[in-house]
């Protein structure tokens, strides 16, 4: 982490993540794949507007986040809100649709700050620092003929992506996209093979 204190001075104070352009490329999936009644989960919420989307869409909603001042934010925001370290606290099986926007910015920890927001957005050296964990053990809590949808960038390298939830008994599909400055956002639907969605 920088302990440079003239970097640390221009850090913006914010410290939970607002929506975005893919934040909205995210909700802009969710209604192909969330029905009302169904079991969902939004992980790292930050505000909680995709987890509000989710509601909306008549599910049964409960959201998550490791920052507390998140999960603050989410509550005041009418959420049900859990503080969680992705998908750790829920039992098997649980939920039939599960989204996350995870961190996914490339990021060299030596220009790293150590606060919320740097978590919301640094996805570590290669963008997969937490990518990776979460398809590690989202099949865990996925019911059977679920759907992840997981936002992804171009900076993260998609394929990489792909691969990682395919060595976790996942199938990817790009369901959206959208290409903004620099870098092609993408959101994949993920499922277990034997699964329709």
């Amino acid at each position: 982490m920088s302990d440079d204190p003239e970097l640390a001075d221009k850090r913006d104070l914010a410290q939970v993540y607002q929506p975005a352009e893919d934040s909205a490329l995210l909700a802009s999936a969710l209604p192909e794949f969330v029905d009302p009644g169904d079991r969902a989960l939004d992980v790292g919420t930050g505000s909680g507007y995709i987890a509000a989307e989710m509601t909306e869409a008549g599910a049964d909603v409960l959201a998550s986040d490791l920052n507390p001042l998140a999960c603050e934010q989410a509550r005041a925001n009418g959420l049900d809100v859990v503080r969680a370290d992705l998908v750790s606290p829920f039992v098997d099986d649980a939920f039939d649709v599960v989204a996350f926007n995870p961190p996914y910015l490339p990021t060299p920890e030596a220009v790293e700050f150590d606060d919320w927001m740097e978590r919301a957005l640094s996805g570590g050296e290669d963008g997969r620092r937490v990518v990776t964990p979460f398809l590690e053990r989202v099949p865990r809590v996925l019911a059977p003929g679920g759907t992840v949808l997981l936002l992804v960038s171009s900076l993260t390298d998609i394929e990489a992506v792909r691969a990682i939830a395919a060595d976790n008994g996942l199938d990817a599909t790009e369901v959206a996209e959208e290409k903004v400055p620099f870098e092609r956002l993408v959101v994949l639907a993920l499922t277990h093979p034997d699964d329709n969605y």
